[in-house]
């Protein structure tokens, strides 16, 4: 192993496990080796994701929506419907605009994810300012369509990576915890104000063709990272169960449920050993950070995850997000 690896493990496994030696055994060494390529691995794909992201988010508006004065919906389209009305550089509105979304995700979503997702923002504001695509073209219908998917594929591959582009889904996580809405209905009032404004300030036609383009980053968006529901159904079948529970309670902050289970039919015959099922519900957001833990535990683990509308009591909104 390359000795600066070996001193970083080292130095890592020191603080949560003493051996009566002083020094790693060699099972150790390599699972701490394993944990540190694992987490190296994750670090780089979100750092790509995110990059893919802003690229794509900048196309959309650079090579579409700006040349033809078209806004989105959310804080990106509260930035393009105040560019437009003062001339105030659309990079400056969209990192000021978006920074009280951040606090409030550093206050109730996690360091972490409000930090990748401020980063995010300010690339994403200096791409739109140092990098000019070219415009692609005049037609209003190609506009909104196009326009939307490149935003909303920014958008989903930024979220996929950990952050996001946009802060009205801070904002809807938040009111989800306060009020009885949905974080589907939350973003549709928000927008729908927004549009209102749009229609008033603008012109009907603009508004409309707005939020077409809004129709196609929402409904790409979904593509990308297969499910913007609020909360996402885990299904876990591991024979390190209580690992993975424990990881989940104490470093996501979420309720697990157990399911007393038996295995079906095994590589060398019938094999009905029973094991233990583990069955949580994250937030989106949270998928990334659980997909990469359960793989430190266990890199065979058969995940299941299915789309959940909304829930009613536990530990959902109890917790705040940690990403």
């Amino acid at each position: 192993m390359n000795p600066l690896f070996q001193q970083i493990i080292f130095n890592s496994s020191k603080k949560s496990r003493k051996t009566t030696s002083g020094s790693l055994n060699k099972y150790d060494s390599a699972k701490q080796f394993y944990k540190f390529k694992i987490s190296a691995f994750h670090f780089v794909k979100d750092v790509l994701l995110i990059i893919i992201g802003i690229l794509s988010a900048g196309f959309g508006l650079e090579g579409f929506l700006l040349p033809n004065s078209f806004i989105d919906g959310g804080v990106t389209g509260i930035s393009l419907l105040t560019s437009e009305l003062t001339n105030v550089s659309l990079s400056l509105l969209i990192v000021i605009i978006n920074l009280p979304f951040v606090i409030l995700a550093y206050r109730h979503v996690g360091k972490s994810f409000a930090i990748k997702s401020m980063l995010a923002i300010i690339g994403l504001a200096i791409v739109i300012s140092i990098l000019h695509y070219p415009v692609i073209t005049s037609d209003k219908l190609l506009i909104s369509v196009f326009g939307g998917f490149f935003i909303g594929a920014g958008i989903g591959f930024a979220v996929r990576g950990g952050a996001v582009l946009d802060g009205t889904e801070i904002l809807a996580v938040y009111l989800t915890k306060k009020t009885i809405l949905t974080m589907g209905d939350i973003i549709l009032i928000f927008n729908i104000l927004i549009f209102s404004v749009a229609a008033y300030l603008l012109s009907v036609e603009t508004a409309l063709y707005s939020i077409l383009t809004y129709l196609a980053a929402a409904k790409t968006v979904d593509f990308i990272i297969e499910g913007v529901e609020e909360y996402i159904g885990v299904t876990i079948v591991s024979a390190h169960s209580d690992s993975i529970r424990l990881m989940i309670t104490e470093k996501l902050g979420r309720g697990v449920t157990i399911y007393s289970g038996k295995r079906g039919f095994g590589k060398n015959g019938d094999n009905r050993s029973e094991i233990d099922i583990v069955y949580s519900v994250v937030t989106r957001l949270e998928i990334a950070k659980l997909q990469a833990e359960i793989e430190q535990i266990d890199s065979n683990a058969f995940i299941v995850m299915n789309r959940v509308k909304d829930t009613k009591g536990g530990m959902i909104k109890k917790r705040p997000l940690d990403h």
